[in-house]
């Protein structure tokens, strides 16, 4: 029998968002942003992650919801992006993360397909876990366009 895929899951607001664990380097706390002059709003700025620089987007805004502030759950997920210019590394502002887990099934639903305006691109699918629904993000898609140059991994 294969190996079930394992996702991080992650809360915003009241939603549930997974991402593959073998997209994760690390989880960290919260811990002070350079931030960067004339950044998307997004892009909250820069991290040092062991000498090497990060960019940080805000999970919220990136998915079009309100800024929220930190709380002692808020953490950064530092995990690896497929760009057009190549493998980035960068951390995702969360307001918290849950868990590593399987799935309630390996075959995820998919975004639906309700209005011409909205397409789900950055979606890989719907799953459940324990009942609830967890979307389950399309990493490169979501975040691909999102990276300035500047945070490329060498």
């Amino acid at each position: 029998m294969a190996e079930r895929q394992q996702y991080v899951t992650l809360g915003v607001a009241e939603e549930i968002f997974a991402v593959p664990v073998t997209r994760v380097q690390e989880i960290l706390d919260m811990r002070p942003i350079a931030r960067l002059p004339r950044a998307p709003d997004n892009l909250l700025g820069m991290i040092d992650v062991r000498g090497e620089g990060v960019p940080v987007l805000d999970l919220r805004l990136t998915l079009g919801m309100g800024a929220a502030i930190d709380t002692e759950n808020t953490r950064i997920v530092v995990l690896s992006v497929e760009t057009a210019h190549g493998p980035v590394v960068l951390g995702l502002r969360a307001d918290r993360v849950f868990e590593v887990t399987v799935l309630d099934s390996d075959a995820l639903d998919p975004a639906p397909a309700i209005s011409a305006g909205w397409s789900g691109h950055c979606i890989e699918g719907i799953g459940r876990r324990n009942g609830q629904f967890v979307t389950v993000l399309d990493l490169d898609r979501l975040l691909g366009n999102a990276v300035p140059a500047a945070g490329r991994a060498a």
